[in-house]
């Protein structure tokens, strides 16, 4: 069942969704091209590429790809921790903090060269990504994912078989609102690419931006309008 538009949050706004989505398919790109060829968003990656170097016996080289999925678990616990501590703060909302943890880690990995550090910075990556995961997962009240794509493709095909099944226009256009975080996330690793290939290790500025475009945009409707009654105690509508 979906929330009706007047129930739904601001953080579930398309919008969000598209900067976050934008955002984590550069991050996946970024740290492969700049930062040894492995990926911080879905971990499934490093999960097999782990496998397959201790298969191989090659322990140090499973070691950097291990890392980034510790640290990836490590993101979900703060998430979780700063949403049951913070989420009945009337100052400051706890995805803002999120948000604001996540600018401020990756502005610091900018200064850190290419070559210099790269598993210290595939693993705070991935602590971000998970972070971000973790606080935003749905988009008009549809549960979905802005840093990996296999469940968004699942859903998105999935409501589009039963769209056409039934007829329902409803389900059709949630169908395409999946395919569209999925454009919008590959459109992101190509940004990611590029940007690479010719800013280096600083083209992580790019997501830290946007990143603050969220944040901004959060902020600016958390001070205004009322809040709306029937939403869950303790949870502001953002």
């Amino acid at each position: 069942m979906h929330l009706s538009h007047s129930h739904q949050q601001r953080s579930e706004s398309f919008p969000v969704g598209a900067l976050l989505a934008l955002s984590g398919g550069f991050l996946d790109a970024y740290t492969y091209i700049t930062r040894g060829g492995v990926f911080a968003n879905a971990q499934t990656g490093n999960m097999v590429f782990f496998g397959i170097h201790l298969a191989e016996g090659q322990w140090s080289d499973s070691i950097r790809y291990l890392f980034p999925i510790v640290a990836f678990a490590a993101g979900i616990l703060l998430a979780e921790w700063i949403h049951s501590t913070q989420k009945n703060n009337s100052r400051l909302h706890w995805r803002q903090i999120i948000l604001a943890i996540e600018c401020c880690i990756l502005f610091a990995l900018g200064f850190i060269p290419s070559g210099v550090c790269d598993a210290a910075v595939n693993i705070a990556v991935s602590f971000v990504c998970a972070l971000q995961v973790q606080s935003f997962r749905t988009v008009h009240g549809l549960s979905y994912a802005t840093t990996m794509c296999t469940g968004n493709l699942r859903s998105g095909t999935e409501l589009l078989f039963f769209s056409i099944q039934r007829n329902d226009r409803t389900l059709l256009l949630d169908s395409f609102k999946y395919f569209a975080i999925i454009v919008i996330f590959t459109l992101g690793a190509a940004a990611g690419y590029l940007s690479s290939q010719r800013f280096g290790e600083r083209s992580i500025f790019i997501p830290c931006v946007l990143l603050l475009f969220v944040l901004m945009f959060l902020k600016r409707n958390a001070t205004s309008g009322p809040v709306n009654n029937t939403e869950k105690e303790g949870e502001s509508q953002i």
